[in-house]
């Protein structure tokens, strides 16, 4: 495993800025539902929500996009349930009842504590531990990162509209990348997909404007998985991807989980 990566330059204001849009709306979970507020820093705790299926059914943590926050997810997180999954969505600092404010090197290190307190909540709870890791769009890096270092205890990983270069991403949002010194910056998920081995499923929309399908297809081309899988949704774009594939979006789902 090489050293955890510096991303002070993308901690930058300006740049933060086009990534992280932080929202405080925070609702009661629901009836299946439990909220858990995890410590990551001093002071800092970042609140996620587990969406119950049963203690044998397998376990997804899930990291949302940028503009999102774990309520958005009481409407999802029934079909997942329904699938015979149980979900447990993650927020980022500064979002729904997360303290503190979200930057590049802050999402990257919550993600490995996140994980380990999920687990503990599972061993505690004598929940099945098989689990999976999903990220959706910005999701995406927490989610690699997190298979980066612990793949040995999950049994797959699963992309939705990710990022395979931060550079790219930076410049389908406008920024000027140069001007700020981030020309030659790396963000390695191509780095770290290239040593995943477990199972992998990647999930894009057709007509993804924001993060177009060549960045999912580079991140499944870069999986080291034997077992991996691209889903390209017809005539989806990267906010309706769910709506206009809603089928296909969840059929494969299953698939890799079941089948």
């Amino acid at each position: 495993m090489t050293e955890q990566a510096d991303y002070s330059l993308l901690d930058q204001p300006e740049v933060l800025s086009f990534i992280f849009f932080p929202r405080k709306d925070v609702t009661e979970a629901p009836a299946n539902a439990s909220d858990h507020l995890i410590p990551v820093d001093k002071d800092v705790s970042i609140s996620c929500r587990f969406y119950v299926h049963s203690q044998r059914a397998p376990s997804f943590i899930y990291f949302h996009g940028n503009g999102e926050v774990v309520s958005d997810y009481d409407h999802i997180a029934p079909i997942y349930n329904q699938l015979g999954i149980n979900l447990f969505v993650a927020d980022y600092r500064g979002y729904g009842a997360s303290r503190g404010r979200p930057t590049f090197s802050s999402m990257i290190a919550d993600a490995t504590v996140i994980f380990k307190a999920f687990v503990d909540i599972l061993d505690e709870n004598h929940y099945k531990n098989d689990i999976f890791v999903m990220g959706r769009s910005l999701g995406s890096a927490p989610a690699i990162e997190i298979v980066y270092h612990h793949q040995e205890q999950l049994k797959g990983l699963v992309i939705e509209s990710g990022f395979a270069s931060i550079i790219n991403l930076l410049l389908y949002l406008g920024l000027p990348t140069e001007s700020l010194g981030l020309k030659d910056i790396e963000f390695p998920n191509l780095t770290k997909m290239r040593t995943i081995t477990i199972p992998t499923l990647i999930i894009h929309g057709e007509y993804d404007s924001l993060i177009p399908p060549t960045e999912g297809k580079a991140l499944f081309e870069n999986a080291a998985s034997r077992n991996k899988n691209l889903v390209i949704i017809p005539d989806a774009e990267h906010n309706d991807i769910m709506l206009v594939g809603m089928e296909r979006y969840f059929k494969a789902i299953k698939e890799f989980i079941f089948v």
